[in-house]
Order: C-alpha cells, then structure tokens, then sequence
C-alpha cells in the first residue's frame, strides 16, 4: 500500500514600506499594509478561495477518503483576519470535516532555531495557541520554515512533545535511500517526513513548463508515477506552497482540473488511499535517517544560502537578534510584535543575490528592484527601531544601540 500525502504550506509576509535614511526617526510605519492587503486579496481571489472550495468538494465527494494537512504561518493568519476573513472561514469549514490536518511552526515564519533557541520556543508556542484556538486542534507534526531541519531540530522538537517532523528528501542525505519511508532521528523517537521532492516539483513548478519532456503532466501520466511506488515504499509526501494552485500555476494551465480529477484516479487503485501527516506520524519508522548539517527545502542547493548566503544577509539577521534581549526587556508589546515581524525570512530571502539556476524565482517573490534596495530597507527599520528603543526610560541604553548606517545604504541614497 502506498499512501499519499499532501502537505500545503500558506504563508504571506509582512512587506516593508519603502524605508529611507530620511525616514529614521519620523515615527513613520514599517509594514506596507496597502501593498499586503492588494497581495492578499489577490492571493486570496486566484487561489485560497477556489482552491478551498475545490478540497471541501473533494472531501465531500470522496467521503473521508481525501485529506490533505496544512501550516499557516502566524503572519498568514493575521492577515486573513486583517485583509480576508472569508479565508479563514473557508479554513474553518475544511477543519471541521475531520479531513484535514494543521502542522506547528514558527509563528512569524522565523529563522529563529538559528539564532535564538528561546524566540525559536516563543514562536512555536505562539503558534500552537493559534491554531488550537481557531480551529480547535493540537498539532502533533512540526514543519520548520522553509523546511530547513538538522538532527539538533529533531531532538529539539521531540522535547516539545511533537511525534513528527518535516524535511526535505535531499539526494546528498538519502544516498542510496528512498525517500517514500517513514524514518526517525538518530538516537531518538521523533519521526521524520521526508519531501518527494521529484513528484511535488512536478506539480509545484513543471506543471505549466512546456520544455519540460514530460510536459503536459496529466492525471494517468502522474498516478502511474504514484502507483510505481508500491513494494517500494510505504508513503508519498507532496509537500509545496499552496499558492503552486492559481498564483503560481495559474488556471488556465490546468491546475485545479489536474488536482479536481486526480483523486478518484488515485482512488481507483486499491492499494493507494490518502492520509494526513498526524496518520503519517504514526507508520513505523524504516531506519535512522542522519542529518548532520542543515537542509532546506529552497533552490538547487537545498541549503540555507537563499536566506544567508551573502554578506548583507548575515549582517542584517545578525544585527536583528542583537536587539532580542533589549526588545524584550523593554516590555512593550508593539515593539516586540514589529522585531517579531522582522524575523519572518522573506525579509532575508529578498535579499539573495543568486542569480544563477534559481535567480528568477527569488526576482519573481521580491517587492524589491535589487537585493541592495531590500537590505537598505531592511537596515533603515532596524535603525529606527533600535532608536525608539533607545528612547525606552527604563533601559539603560548607550550610542552602540543604534545601528551604524551602512555604507551601502549611505551610497545608494
């Protein structure tokens, strides 16, 4: 028997208004709501509501036979409660059939494990409340941003009492190994999901590819690649961001029809059903799968270089945690929320200066011009938010609190 399991990642960030040198200081605002709430209504119309609708009728249709699990971010929610809140509803609606399944994750879809162990623990927790207390369920599987994971992850996460944990299938990991088994982390119980990644890349980002040899990707053309896996696996994990449906492969490529017809193709094979990552979690682990060093789910590479592989990267992100403990004595809510807000990756992803293999993809998600212009916003806000911390009565701040301008930034403007 091979089970199928869909995994869908929503996440919207909270973009930057277009912060100067000369804005420091002015008690101007940091996030661009007007851009955020255009994005999510049309995030909104092209793909979380029709393609909401379309898994209710599937789950409907199918009875209990079709399920799929999700991760909402922390930023993604508030934003429907914000811009959409018929989305959040239509969430409502899916949770309730019993069919569908929410993951953990960091609230403000963080690169915190990185930096700060205790953020990293504040963020999870955040968001386990949330999703507990709109749709009234404990999440018992963790998907870290970006699907970034190491051996240290898992053990983290087992001590937090998760029973799963996502990862890419990483060749450089795998080796010899198949990624369609249940495995766990070395000297521990947690089990670790592991991506197809060849199967989700087929949907996610060849669907609409009319170079790619396989192109067009049709429903038998895709299940007999499902169905392959029998005697040779025991689960098929499609993970990809949900907006792969109507944003980024758009209707009239044939999205939602492949994904509409593809269950009862799948169906109709008796050793094949669909199962949840919680169902997922509970398949006995095959071996110990080892990983040593950090994988992420993002471009060829499938390390971390997307979000910290440059100079400006690594000063920015290094310069935000800097300000962690000063932040968070000063115990003001609005302050902490928007140093909160600042941690969400996408932040870092603009900021990528690989324009190689995967250029194109980080120019399509970028608000930016240039990775220059997103760091030099970026750094601006940062300085205005370490000069209202400063202005905080009671700390005891000094000139280094402020962040030096860099040279870049003085240059450009």
């Amino acid at each position: 028997m091979v089970n199928i399991c869909f995994y869908f990642q929503v996440h919207q960030p909270n973009r930057l208004e277009n912060f100067s040198v000369f804005d420091i200081g002015k008690n101007k605002n940091y996030f661009d709501d007007k851009k955020n709430k255009e994005i999510m209504e049309k995030v909104a119309r092209k793909c979380y509501l029709p393609m909401n609708n379309l898994l209710l009728k599937l789950i409907k249709k199918y009875r209990g036979e079709f399920k799929v699990s999700f991760g909402i971010s922390g930023t993604a929610i508030e934003q429907f409660e914000k811009f959409a809140p018929k989305v959040l509803e239509s969430f409502k609606e899916l949770s309730a059939t019993g069919c569908v399944d929410f993951l953990s994750e960091t609230y403000y879809h963080s690169l915190s494990f990185l930096y700060s162990k205790k953020e990293f623990n504040e963020q999870v927790i955040m968001h386990k409340k949330k999703i507990k207390k709109l749709f009234n369920v404990e999440p018992t599987v963790f998907r870290n941003t970006e699907l970034i994971y190491n051996n240290e992850l898992a053990y983290e996460i087992e001590k937090l009492g998760y029973k799963a944990i996502l990862a890419e299938g990483a060749d450089k990991i795998l080796e010899w190994r198949s990624p369609n088994f249940v495995y766990k982390a070395p000297n521990s119980n947690i089990k670790v999901l592991l991506k197809n990644y060849k199967l989700s890349d087929d949907i996610a980002f060849r669907f609409s590819n009319k170079e790619w040899k396989e192109y067009p990707l049709t429903i038998p053309k895709f299940n007999q690649w499902l169905s392959a896996v029998n005697g040779n696996g025991e689960i098929i994990n499609l993970f990809m961001d949900y907006e792969t449906f109507g944003e980024h492969q758009w209707e009239d490529t044939g999205i939602f029809n492949f994904m509409e017809h593809l269950p009862e193709e799948v169906i109709k094979h008796p050793d094949n059903n669909f199962i949840t990552v919680s169902e997922a979690a509970e398949i006995q682990a095959k071996s110990d799968i080892d990983f040593p060093y950090f994988v992420s789910w993002a471009d060829t590479e499938r390390d971390l270089t997307a979000w910290l592989g440059n100079d400006i990267q690594n000063s920015a992100i290094k310069e935000l945690y800097a300000l962690e403990s000063d932040i968070k004595k000063s115990n003001d809510p609005k302050l902490i929320e928007e140093w909160r807000k600042l941690t969400t990756s996408d932040h870092f992803y603009y900021m990528c200066t690989k324009w190689f293999n995967d250029g194109d993809v980080h120019k399509y998600f970028s608000p930016y011009d240039s990775p220059y212009d997103g760091f030099i916003s970026f750094m601006n806000v940062l300085n205005d938010l370490a000069l209202r911390l400063k202005s905080q009565k009671n700390l005891e701040e000094t000139e280094d609190n402020i962040l030096p301008v860099q040279s870049p930034v003085t240059i450009i403007n």
